[in-house]
């Protein structure tokens, strides 16, 4: 069988740029049931970690994704906010877009994690 995930992200970072059609494709495909899956938001993650270039949509999906994953139970857990400094870290740059997903966080979040709030100090 196939790898699906290891077979889309070649096809998609052939050219090493996701451009604005890819994008819509990659949404429309990820959102055909309605939800994205823990499998399909490691999927963008692991291709936004190894795109070269992005448009900029395609970095917002990602973080609308790791949005809706981190506060599906309005809380951020340690292991959450573990994972969120991997995902920020990914390319060793904290830019402005992801500390303002720090910040969108902390203030959609109904209950943070002592690592959470450090996180924010340390990198937001």
């Amino acid at each position: 069988m196939a790898d699906w995930k290891r077979l889309a992200k070649n096809l998609i970072l052939a050219d090493g740029y996701i451009e604005r059609k890819e994008t819509e494709i990659i949404k429309k495909e990820l959102l055909a049931d309605g939800a994205i899956s823990k499998s399909e938001a490691e999927f963008l993650v692991d291709l936004r970690k190894h795109a070269p270039k992005a448009v900029q949509e395609f970095h917002q999906f990602v973080f609308d994704v790791v949005k809706q994953a981190i506060l599906a139970d309005g809380e951020i857990s340690k292991a959450e906010a573990d994972w969120l400094k991997k995902f920020l870290l990914a390319d060793g740059v904290v830019d402005d877009a992801e500390k303002q997903l720090l910040h969108e966080l902390k203030a959609a979040a109904k209950k943070t994690s002592p690592e959470f709030e450090e996180l924010v100090k340390t990198l937001g």
